[in-house]
């Protein structure tokens, strides 16, 4: 029988922003927990596309022609190739990303915080 995952319990388990955490994997996918505050670098990923879903808190997603708010319960499908940078003006913001197992988090291996399981 599938167990569930408590994703509050999860996000508690840890501090650093930026530094994403697998809580599930399914098909050739993982599900991703990240803290979030201020701004990330700019990147993209050219072979796949990167969905948010804010859990906490409000991120802004800045594209080079303009800004996407996401308040809580809201989500944004970035399309592969597309330039972006997410920003968390106040606070912190606590995110849910859906990416292709063992995906960079900027889209460049050499710079990209590899995610690791919890």
């Amino acid at each position: 029988m599938p167990g569930k995952t408590d994703l509050a319990e999860k996000l508690a388990g840890f501090s650093d922003q930026w530094a994403p955490r697998i809580v599930a994997r399914y098909n050739d996918n993982e599900v991703r927990l990240v803290k979030a505050g201020g701004a990330f670098q700019w990147h993209s990923h050219a072979d796949t596309d990167e969905l948010f879903l804010v859990l906490k808190g409000r991120l802004d997603i800045e594209f080079r022609d303009g800004t996407v708010t996401l308040d809580e319960g809201q989500l944004c499908v970035v399309p592969r190739g597309v330039e972006h940078r997410p920003v968390v003006r106040e606070g912190e913001a606590h995110l849910l990303l859906i990416d292709p197992a063992d995906t960079p988090n900027t889209g460049n291996s050499e710079t990209a915080t590899q995610a690791v399981s919890i």
